[in-house]
């Protein structure tokens, strides 16, 4: 029976450059991300053969509970693979002149309590069957803190995400299971290319490379990497 991997973030760019790298290696696929991304969801689905979708808060420790127990009645197994690819970015003025906590919420939500919620729903299955690996999106920020002026909410957000990575690695590290961290600086996406018309893409980190890179350490040749974070800046 081939192993289940779980993408989240599925809908968007990286997110879906995972998955379909991942079914390309046999992988059985369970894409998760939020409500609004239910169509985009379907198609990526269909295009692969028909992988499993759910839709719903991933910040939220009922849609886990709610997604593990379809992911295992759908396709006959819990996950032993996943890809933690949900996030956002936000910017807005220096920290002193914020008004409001909204960016500084929405950027721990979408960004460190997807992965933690991720976490505490997949590891304890992988922990009971002694193998499993987890690869979570961080970001050159957690490295470089003073590049991300101007976004120090997300800053602060991926660097938490990285050291409970690293953290949770080392509580599991006996139990046969793996947590590393990929650092991209700016992803070759649209949405970037958009947002900067400008700017030079191809000094950019490609989605095939990046989803390489996550593909890579969830396999089983890197099982003797975990804790890693590893930078994935190309020359942006």
């Amino acid at each position: 029976m081939a192993d289940v991997a779980v993408v989240t973030g599925a809908s968007g760019a990286l997110g879906a450059e995972v998955a379909r790298t991942l079914a390309r290696r046999g992988h059985k696929l369970a894409l998760l991300d939020a409500p609004a991304s239910q169509a985009r969801l379907e198609q990526l689905a269909a295009s692969l053969g028909g992988a499993s979708f759910v839709v719903g808060d991933l910040a939220v420790e009922n849609t886990w509970r709610e997604a593990v127990g379809r992911i295992e009645h759908e396709l006959g197994t819990a996950p032993a693979f996943a890809a933690l690819v949900a996030g956002g970015w936000r910017g807005g003025p220096s920290l002193h002149e914020e008004t409001s906590d909204e960016t500084w919420r929405a950027m721990m939500s979408s960004n460190l309590e997807t992965v933690y919620r991720g976490l505490r729903a997949l590891l304890p299955s992988m922990v009971a069957a002694k193998r499993g690996s987890i690869v979570v999106i961080g970001s050159r920020a957690a490295e470089r803190p003073w590049s991300s002026a101007g976004a120090s909410a997300y800053a602060a957000a991926k660097s938490a995400v990285v050291a409970l990575a690293q953290t949770v690695a080392a509580e599991v590290r006996e139990s046969g299971v793996r947590l590393n961290a990929v650092l991209p600086s700016t992803l070759d996406t649209p949405a970037n290319r958009a947002a900067m018309p400008n700017a030079d893409a191809s000094r950019w980190v490609s989605l095939p490379s990046a989803a390489g890179l996550v593909a890579f350490l969830l396999s089983d040749d890197a099982r003797d990497i975990s804790g890693a974070a590893v930078p994935v800046y190309g020359r942006a």
